[in-house]
């Protein structure tokens, strides 16, 4: 355990403004100080000096947070080489009733560690960070093509009878090539003007979200390569699920079977809806890694 190993833990409670810190001595739990800091490059500073001047030997970092708030302060006390564990949010059942008091989140950290015997490594590093802000906003843009995609469908299905049996049947690429280029009718009526309009204007959602998502990709597979290049050989991994393990890895057990592995990477099979009823089951590929889910 934590307690065995170091002398002082430092919990730290997290917010976007300022930080709240608590060191506690490992052989008795007990508070030994509080403080407060702003959340910038000069408050780490000060609060390095102030942990300096209340835990002498070895001490520990307990981030609650250290993948959000936490993320600058986790970075600077690793540059400083400071060691940093990372503590999950404490679950606040009485918070509502008793009020929410950040001194004492600072303190329950400390003695989150001190009681843990599996610990979190933070989750930082600028190649790491750079991953998960390009798989964030790559999700994004696979959301907005799906969404795109669902709504495109549909209003095919309710457009003019002409227009419809136009596109109707289409492959994929020749739908989108096709709405994209479509022209409003010299003679039309309000709903003929209103569909050309609607379906160019989805198509080209579409084919922008999916060069944005692509563009991700490619920057994806970069760092997972300089990262860790044996990860794209195992088989039916990609760049994103390898990218996504590298993000989530924490510590050792952070995986603990192929179905939580399945789930972490988004090829978890999840119950689909349809529009009827069948006897067999129906499945979708989940979306937790951000790919967009395909019937199965």
């Amino acid at each position: 355990m934590l307690a065995d190993q170091v002398d002082h833990v430092i919990g730290v409670d997290t917010h976007r403004d300022a930080h709240e810190f608590a060191v506690v001595a490992s052989s008795s739990g007990g508070v030994v100080a509080r403080g407060s800091q702003r959340s910038n490059p000069r408050g780490y500073a000060a609060a390095l000096r102030f942990a300096g001047a209340h835990s002498i030997g070895r001490r520990v970092w307990a981030i609650e947070g250290s993948g959000h708030y936490g993320a600058g302060l986790a970075r600077y006390l690793a540059r400083h080489g400071e060691a940093v564990v990372e503590v999950s949010r404490m679950p606040r059942s009485g918070q509502r009733l008793e009020g929410k008091d950040d001194r004492l989140d600072a303190v329950r950290a400390a003695r989150a560690a001190l009681g843990s015997e599996k610990l979190a490594l933070p989750r930082v590093g600028e190649r790491r960070e750079a991953l998960r802000m390009l798989l964030s906003t790559r999700r994004s843009a696979v959301e907005v093509r799906r969404q795109a995609l669902t709504q495109l469908r549909s209003m095919i299905v309710t457009a003019p009878v002409d227009l419809r049996e136009q596109l109707r049947g289409l492959p994929a690429q020749q739908l989108l090539a096709r709405c994209s280029r479509l022209r409003g009718p010299r003679c039309g009526s309000p709903d003929e003007f209103a569909a050309v309009l609607v379906l160019r204007t989805l198509a080209r959602r579409i084919q922008a979200a999916t060069d944005e998502a692509t563009a991700f990709k490619r920057e994806i597979l970069a760092h997972v390569r300089a990262l860790a290049p044996e990860l794209l050989a195992e088989p039916g991994v990609g760049p994103i699920v390898a990218a996504q393990l590298i993000v989530s890895w924490s510590h050792e057990g952070r995986v603990r079977s192929e179905a939580a592995f399945a789930r972490l990477s988004g090829s978890a099979p999840i119950p689909a809806s349809s529009g009827h009823t069948t006897r067999v089951p129906r499945h979708e590929v989940g979306r937790v890694s951000g790919s967009v889910g395909l019937v199965v």
